[in-house]
Order: C-alpha cells, then structure tokens, then sequence
C-alpha cells in the first residue's frame, strides 16, 4: 500500500490507545480498491441491516468505480499498514464513510471525519436515514439535519438525511 499514497499522513489513536495512521491516497491501484471494496461489504453488512442480499450485490458493482472516481480519498491504515477505515470527499461533502466492524466504535471514524474537516473543508453529509448509528454519530460531532428524501440518489426505497456541519467539534 506505501506505493499508493501520497506524503500527506497523519496519526490518529481510537479509544484503546492504538496508533492509526490517516493518508491522502492519490493513486488508487486495483488492490487497494478491491481491499476497500471488501471493507465496504463488511462494514455495510454490519451496520446497514435493511438492505437486502440483492441490495448489497447490486450496490457492490458501483464501488469500485466510486472509490476511483472520488475526489478526494483518505484511509485509516493499522500497524499493519491495512486499510480499517476510509472516506470519501467531494466539494466538501462526505460522499462515503465506511469502517471495518471490529474498528467501529473507537474513534477511527471520529478521526477520520477530524481530518476531512480540518484539511478538506468538510461541511456536509448524506445518510441513510434506516441506519440510526450514523445519524447519531454524526449529529454527535456536529452535524445537523436539514433536508429528508423519501428515496435514495438511485431512487431506491431508502430515505436519506441530508446534514450539514454545525458546529466545529475537536475530537482531538
């Protein structure tokens, strides 16, 4: 993965006081997708509970090319330099957010949201309305509702939230 990333990193530790580290990947080779492609499906089977198997499979196929096509990518990387955590930025909107199950919960996703703001300007999310840990967790570092959908971008049966950031909250 060292070849796929740019110089632009940074250190964050989760709840247990393990090291994290944050890159702006700039080059994004077919292995790191696929990683990523994979941590999407286990991190989307963890918390996203209403889609159904069809669901997944038929999301899965436009991964790829999202996580190619973004902006912006940054991912958590652990001792290992194995990716736990990435996001997704465009014009200051987080596009995605996705982290792996046994790293939900400890902060990696307060540091990751930490670092977008603090270098791309964050300023607002979408989130799947039936996935109540979300809102939650972005409402809890600042995030406010301002507009709800009915239905998805790909005007499926999942209503969204539309949040913008509110106040700026140090998580560090």
């Amino acid at each position: 993965m060292s070849n796929n990333i740019t110089n632009h990193s940074n250190e964050c530790k989760d709840a247990n006081n393990i090291a994290f580290t944050l890159h702006n990947v700039e080059n994004r080779s077919e292995e790191l997708v696929t990683q990523l492609t994979e941590l999407w499906e286990s991190s989307v089977r963890a918390t996203h509970h209403f889609l159904t198997e069809d669901d997944i499979c038929e999301i899965r196929s436009f991964v790829p090319m999202a996580i190619n096509n973004v902006r912006h990518l940054v991912i958590a990387t652990d001792a290992l330099h194995k990716p736990v955590a990435f996001m997704g930025i465009e014009n200051s909107i987080i596009e995605m957010l996705f982290v792996s199950p046994s790293h939900i919960g400890v902060g990696i996703g307060r540091c990751i949201v930490q670092y977008g703001i603090d270098n791309f300007d964050i300023k607002e999310i979408t989130v799947n309305e039936q996935n109540p840990f979300a809102v939650g967790f972005y409402e809890h570092i600042g995030f406010k509702p301002y507009k709800r959908t009915d239905c998805d971008e790909q005007d499926r049966p999942f209503p969204l939230i539309y949040m913008r950031l509110q106040k700026y909250i140090s998580i560090t």
